[in-house]
């Protein structure tokens, strides 16, 4: 009897030992993921750190003498000033596609979750998926070629509509004995129309330049579509794993289906809606290739959404001066380089902010967060 309870004894402390070395096991690795992840990080903060550390100490007259595209027209420009410009066009086009995908995103994710018949929401959910791995490229072509033509009589459109109406609250420029005169609209909105080229209520926001529609809002609408399926895909999880039973019990008593998404589904999953909406910004303040192909580039500070050569992006100036940006020699190192580079360090800080607003906002409702249990 002795010699069976020994050997029942020993099994388990076998076992004990096998499970025991599993889980450091697994805890090794778990840790060594998580180090791995924080490494990799600090290794690209410090590459470009190190390589555009000049560029933060130069003065203006080495960046002008270095750097020869670091000007707008015949202003020269220091890097802030270009960095400024630049993450301007940047923030400005993935707050526009947010504006535009978030809805949609959320309205076809609802439509799948709960109104669509199961085989439909089912073949939706496919195409949404597949959207997401187009590349950049051939959206960028497809919205050169194909919808940038449609887009340019909307634009038109609300040109002629829209305009009159920011006129008649903030007035507008006419020549009167061939001098520029601003006449009419409210005062308190006439004078920064008048002397703030960046205020956002002016008539040339709406203004539509000649030719092909190559302006932020037409990069706008591209990234929008890009972003659309990583919302929609992210928001269609998070409605589905609403409770059944909240669901039902709204509609017992007495509430119509908008009611219950309204009571229960889009509560449950509001910091899921977040998350997605900034999962789908990061990806937008990155993008380069489409940007590149629909957008003339411009470097200007204003909210002239549909005038062409305004607005460019960190991401597509990269793309579109690296090529040309000289590094120099050991004897005599150029700026170019080291200035683009710069302006991705930028970039680098700028979605790490964002994702830590985005963490901060997603845990003021950690209560519907499975993510945060």
């Amino acid at each position: 009897m002795s010699t069976v309870t020994t050997r029942d004894e020993a099994k388990k402390t076998r076992k004990r030992s096998v499970g025991s070395t599993g889980d450091k096991t697994f805890r090794g690795f778990a840790y060594g993921a998580g180090i791995a992840i924080l490494v990799l990080l600090g290794a690209v903060a410090f590459f470009l750190l190190l390589q555009s550390y000049q560029v933060y100490t130069a003065s203006m007259e080495e960046i002008q003498e270095d750097v020869g595209f670091a000007q707008v027209g015949s202003e020269p420009l220091s890097f802030w000033g270009y960095a400024a410009r630049a993450l301007f066009g940047t923030v400005l086009s993935a707050l526009m596609a947010l504006a535009i995908a978030v809805p949609l995103a959320i309205g076809i994710a609802l439509f799948i979750s709960h109104f669509a018949p199961r085989r439909l929401a089912q073949l939706l959910g496919y195409i949404i998926d597949l959207l997401a791995a187009i590349p950049s490229i051939i959206f960028g072509m497809w919205g050169m070629w194909t919808l940038e033509p449609l887009m340019k009589p909307i634009f038109t459109w609300m040109e002629d509509y829209l305009r009159p109406i920011i006129v008649f609250f903030t007035g507008d420029s006419e020549m009167v004995d061939g001098e520029d005169v601003w006449s009419g609209g409210l005062p308190f909105l006439a004078y920064p129309a008048e002397n703030w080229e960046w205020w956002p209520i002016q008539p040339d926001v709406l203004t539509v330049s000649a030719g092909p529609a190559r302006n932020i809002a037409m990069a706008a609408v591209i990234l929008a579509i890009m972003i659309l399926p990583i919302i929609t895909s992210l928001c269609r999880e998070v409605f589905i794993q609403t409770p059944r039973l909240q669901e039902e019990a709204a509609m017992a008593l007495g509430a119509t289906r908008w009611e219950m998404i309204k009571m229960t589904v889009l509560p449950m999953g509001r910091s899921g809606m977040v998350s997605a909406a900034m999962l789908g910004l990061g990806r937008a303040l990155g993008e380069t290739m489409a940007l590149l192909m629909v957008l003339s580039a411009g470097l200007q500070i204003n909210f002239n959404v549909f005038s062409v050569g305004q607005h460019s992006t960190i991401a597509s100036q990269i793309a579109l001066r690296w090529p040309e940006a000289s590094a120099g020699t050991a004897e005599n190192p150029s700026l170019e380089q080291p200035f683009l580079i710069a302006l991705g360090l930028l970039l680098f800080v700028l979605t790490f902010i964002v994702n830590f607003i985005a963490r901060g906002i997603v845990n003021r409702r950690k209560e519907f967060s499975g993510a945060n249990a």
